[in-house]
């Protein structure tokens, strides 16, 4: 264990944990008793027997987010089960707080089966304003996320899926503007389609980005391609990937691209395939903690904008940059769901932070004030616009 390791166990140790519980009224004499706890409370539940909608105004069920895993997907470890995915959501709920201002509540479910899992958080669903979904693995996460979203009067969101994408959008939108690209024009390899990279290349489509091609472990996946699941196969008939494409590696499939996106492994691509690219060449190297390529070497090799998923570079494109301000939108516009436009329209206000884009600087720092007021006035503009 390294002495970096070591604090790191101590610090988390010394506080069992990175959060605490306060309360929002001291408690001093019978009366404050009385207001707070019984009988005063017999009041509020009466008016929300009534009238459970109130329960939102009256209780802490109006301002709670919920962060959920089942440990199936974390970070860069994989499935290490639902209490190990424990440290990952508190420290969220802690960006939460500090960034944002908002209570959000870690909770594991020790649960395999999707539906068990939809029913659980379904159950539970009544003392939170929302739910964020973390860690979760494909393809079951789409299934939860669909399923919760159309059945709760809540919003449900996917940071893997929907926060990836909506930073990841930002970040091409103004890397097209220092190559000098249209957004729109740009042909996009995406290497990895789990949920982040499935996610994400839904938003870029429905950005208007329709040369996309999408790679996993298999190779380029296509419509008849059974070895990628529905979700996948559904996407690529969409795109409509030819099927002589399903053998392609990544190396074949970079060829003639403007940029790359990856979120997959470490050290996939090398500099002959930056070479093979379109001039300008964009490079998203995202994955954690190895990229798909070296920023180093990608550059040396000629591309013009690389991003990472590491605060040791320019360009980081990480989630915090769009959860905890999507979220205090959410909850003070009163937006039940993350659709599709709402991610383009929060994506579109990411991008705006940076005001003169350049090589080294896409999107903005992660201890940028402006972030999570220009995002969540994004949030509340698109409300206001959709009633």
């Amino acid at each position: 264990m390294t002495s970096e390791e070591d604090a790191i166990l101590r610090l988390h140790q010394a506080h069992t944990g990175m959060l605490d519980i306060k309360s929002d009224f001291d408690i001093e004499d019978r009366a404050d008793l009385q207001k707070a706890y019984t009988p005063g409370v017999a009041v509020l539940s009466r008016m929300i027997a009534e009238k459970p909608e109130l329960k939102d105004k009256f209780t802490v069920s109006g301002k709670l987010v919920a962060l959920i895993t089942d440990g199936t997907a974390v970070l860069g470890l994989g499935n290490v089960g639902p209490a190990a995915g424990l440290p990952v959501i508190e420290g969220k709920a802690l960006l939460y707080k500090d960034l944002a201002n908002i209570n959000a509540i870690p909770l594991a479910v020790d649960q395999v089966s999707p539906k068990e899992i939809i029913k659980t958080i379904k159950n539970i669903s009544l003392s939170f304003a929302g739910i964020h979904l973390e860690d979760i693995a494909a393809p079951r996460c789409f299934e939860i996320e669909n399923a919760l979203s159309e059945e709760l009067e809540i919003p449900v969101y996917h940071d893997d899926q929907e926060g990836s994408a909506i930073v990841v959008l930002a970040g091409l939108i103004n890397a097209a503007k220092v190559v000098g690209k249209k957004l729109t024009d740009l042909r996009v390899v995406i290497n990895g389609v789990g949920a982040s990279g499935l996610a994400t290349a839904r938003l870029l489509y429905a950005a208007g980005i329709k040369h996309l091609t999408l790679v996993d472990v298999h190779g380029v996946i296509t419509s008849e391609d059974y070895r990628a699941n529905d979700y996948q196969r559904v996407f690529a008939a969409k795109l409509g990937t030819p099927q002589n494409m399903e053998n392609q590696n990544i190396h074949d499939a970079i060829k003639g691209q403007d940029a790359f996106i990856g979120l997959s492994t470490g050290n996939v691509i090398n500099r002959h395939d930056v070479k093979q690219m379109n001039e300008q060449p964009i490079i998203f190297a995202l994955a954690n903690p190895h990229q798909e390529i070296a920023p180093e070497k990608a550059k040396e090799a000629g591309a013009a904008v690389i991003a990472t998923g590491s605060s040791q570079y320019p360009n980081q494109v990480n989630n915090i940059l769009a959860f905890p301000g999507l979220f205090k939108g959410l909850l003070a516009s009163g937006l039940k769901k993350v659709d599709m436009n709402l991610q383009k329209a929060v994506a579109q206000a990411l991008a705006s932070v940076v005001a003169e884009p350049t090589a080294e600087n896409i999107v903005p720092s992660v201890f940028d004030e402006r972030v999570v007021p220009t995002v969540a006035k994004a949030v509340v503009d698109y409300a206001s616009q959709s009633k």
